[in-house]
């Protein structure tokens, strides 16, 4: 019973590190050449205007100002992966053949 339990919540928590629900870029675009260099201008482009800034003393304030320039100039240019949609497998052909299945057992019983 001990274990049931364990495993139980050990398969709970190990479904709940695998969902990430982060905003996921699409880095495969980066192997087309003309996608490469846009965002590769668009980069230099925004640290020649963060350079013509006056310089933060924190530096916690120059590496959010980094960091949101990089993740706008990214999604601007490459775009959001998306998530492939599955079919759902289970359909009504499935269903079909277990009721069929049901109604051969309850046959032969």
């Amino acid at each position: 019973m001990v274990v049931a339990k364990v495993r139980e919540i050990l398969a709970v928590i190990k479904q709940g590190a695998q969902k990430f629900d982060g905003e996921r870029l699409n880095l495969r675009k980066l192997n087309e050449l003309e996608v490469k260099k846009q965002y590769q201008i668009e980069i230099s482009n925004r640290f020649a205007a963060l350079e013509n800034l006056s310089e933060d003393k924190d530096i916690n304030k120059a590496w959010e100002n980094i960091k949101e320039n990089f993740k706008t100039s990214a999604k601007g240019s490459l775009g959001m992966y998306e998530l492939k949609q599955h079919k759902p497998w289970f359909d009504e052909e499935c269903l079909d053949f277990l009721d069929q299945r049901k109604q051969a057992k309850m046959q032969w019983v």
